[in-house]
């Protein structure tokens, strides 16, 4: 018994997991020698797929067979899960290179980058045309995107007491995955809008201005609203903070903008008499929300402010503003400014009369 070979001392099931222990790599050095690009393809071109979340194996096996990306499903399936990648397969929408062999199909899948599409949001849009742009770029219904951001629930989940979203989605250039959801994408604008706010600094300064996240974000919508010039960003929010410490009306021509129907318009006295708590020519304070979704130079100027005396602003056509410490230097530079665009408008007059 003892001079038996060790394999023969052996008990049945070991003797077995011995067996196919030695016969795996035999058996997969097999199957990749097998793999050769399918036949009936031509090599060079691409081949566009979509996987779509929680898809099982056996699925992403049949959309590759369907596509022509390899040869037999089972065998492709059993690689898959001999190699310990059967939950690993990444979901999206990826361009497969033809020609490949299974071996090379499958490490693809397991670390490509999906294809993605860019959209760009623009500093001081309102929520229907970040919506009617998330409709256009990823193909989500507008309607579906604006319910979801006056959703309570949903809302509730980022710790928000809001009305709605306005304010909170913040404008840069994303890059989403081709059918992206609409939970997906919110998520990450919001989100994108209150990292800004977990910075130590910024909580610090908070507690200086005695200020909500809410507040900041509103205020920092009227600034969007009124810059074209990112300097200015810092200077006109000083200008707010200090109407607001001298309990004057903010007057900001921004807010009565958004109340006004239609697109943006040469405003009126009788528009600045419309009944809203928005008017902040009529209301003291600020307005109950974000009259827009501010860029991060808004939010971050409303945060931290130059220091000025400013308490008045003239448009001078060119992007830029006239400040002024008082009424009296604020009138005089509102009428050299009309007198200027009176000449620029006579100008214009005469040369469409030529």
């Amino acid at each position: 018994m003892k001079n038996l070979p060790v394999f023969d001392r052996l008990s049945g099931k070991q003797k077995a997991f011995l067996i196919i222990i030695f016969l795996i790599p035999l058996f997969l050095l097999e199957i990749l020698t097998f793999f050769s690009s399918p036949e009936d393809v031509v090599t060079g071109k691409v081949t566009n797929i979509e996987i779509p979340r929680g898809a099982a194996l056996t699925q992403i096996a049949d959309t590759l067979l369907a596509k022509k990306l390899i040869k037999d499903k089972d065998v492709f399936v059993l690689l898959a899960k001999s190699l310990g990648y059967e939950k690993k397969m990444r979901a999206g929408s990826f361009s497969i290179q033809n020609g490949l062999n299974d071996y090379q199909v499958v490490n693809y899948l397991i670390s490509a980058r999906e294809n993605t599409t860019a959209i760009t949001l623009l500093e001081g849009w309102e929520l229907e045309q970040i919506a009617s742009e998330v409709e256009k770029k990823l193909n989500i219904p507008s309607e579906q995107f604006m319910e979801l951001c006056f959703d309570s629930l949903f809302i509730s989940e980022f710790g928000l007491n809001v009305k709605n979203l306005e304010g909170y989605l913040l404008p840069e250039t994303y890059h989403f995955a081709k059918g992206e959801n609409v939970y997906e994408v919110i998520k990450h604008l919001v989100n994108q809008t209150l990292t800004i706010f977990k910075a130590d600094s910024v909580q610090t300064r908070l507690q200086e201005l005695r200020l909500s996240q809410h507040e900041i974000l509103t205020l920092a919508s009227i600034v969007e609203g009124e810059a074209l010039k990112d300097d200015e960003r810092p200077i006109i929010a000083s200008l707010y903070y200090n109407r607001l410490k001298k309990r004057m009306r903010l007057q900001a021509d921004p807010t009565i903008q958004y109340i006004v129907d239609g697109p943006p318009k040469r405003l009126l006295n009788k528009d600045l008499e419309i009944e809203s708590p928005y008017n902040t020519y009529l209301y003291y304070g600020l307005p109950p929300g974000p009259i827009n979704n501010p860029g991060r130079l808004s939010i971050l100027g409303t945060i931290f402010p130059t220091e000025t005396n400013y308490l008045y602003m003239v448009a001078i056509g060119n992007g830029r503003h006239t400040f002024t410490t008082n009424l009296k230097d604020h009138i005089k530079a509102k009428t050299e400014f009309d007198k200027v665009r009176r000449q620029v408008a006579r100008e214009r007059r005469k040369k469409g009369s030529n």
